[in-house]
């Protein structure tokens, strides 16, 4: 038995190890990992925003923190698998076979973001808040990094909008704090007076810091917790 087991792993591991299966076997390596950064990060996320800010029983909220990390996990297993195993059919049976096009990982992002986050669930019709936080993180780092290609001088790696480089690190050097003020101007107003169409974990801390801070009744609810 030990001499089949020890036969069927080195077989394995041949397969696993040989360069023609490599960028296949990449696909399932791309998903498991997928999975597993997803669980990974959600679940401490998920564990810490239902306990502090959902009602409900232990059960309710443990079920909450559960499918929120297993929606994660799956969400990102899925892209992995759709965005590698894509590129994998753009270079070995695209325009120039055996080699990576230019646009090959925009086309896979385009449809492994379209086929896995821009759906609706089919039981309330609506967007999963989990697709929400994960489409919106990555938007926010998008819009970021092209700011910053933005002003990075022309004949560098950046897009042409800048060409001197002092003008460069003086609009780099002010740009932060700009955006930053902005976007914490622009979230409180919208907390203020249109909440509903905030992110509800977003709306949920903002308004334990934001509104529950303006009411108490004792020292106790005061210090310790809010009433």
């Amino acid at each position: 038995m030990a001499a089949t087991i020890a036969t069927a792993k080195a077989a394995l591991e041949r397969v696993v190890l040989d360069p023609a299966y490599h960028d296949l076997l990449a696909v399932a390596k791309g998903a498991r990992n997928g999975a597993v950064y997803g669980a990974k990060v959600r679940f401490p996320h998920a564990l810490v925003m239902v306990f502090l800010f959902r009602p409900g029983t232990l059960q309710q909220k443990l079920s909450l923190v559960l499918r929120a990390t297993q929606t994660h996990a799956r969400n990102l297993a899925r892209f992995a698998f759709i965005y590698k195993l894509t590129c994998y059919l753009l270079k070995h049976y695209g325009a120039t076979p055996g080699k990576e096009g230019r646009y090959d990982a925009f086309a896979a992002g385009l449809l492994g973001g379209y086929a896995v986050f821009g759906g609706r669930s089919k039981k309330s019709g609506k967007i999963s808040s989990v697709n929400q936080q994960i489409v919106v993180y990555v938007f926010a780092r998008v819009v970021l990094a092209l700011a910053r290609l933005a002003v990075k001088p022309e004949g560098g790696t950046g897009l042409p909008f800048v060409s001197r480089e002092q003008v460069s690190a003086r609009i780099s050097y002010y740009a932060w704090p700009v955006f930053a003020a902005a976007s914490w101007a622009a979230v409180m107003h919208l907390f203020r007076y249109h909440p509903d169409d905030l992110q509800p974990s977003l709306r949920s801390s903002m308004t334990y810091i934001y509104q529950q801070s303006d009411h108490w009744d004792s020292l106790r609810n005061f210090i310790w917790h809010n009433k």
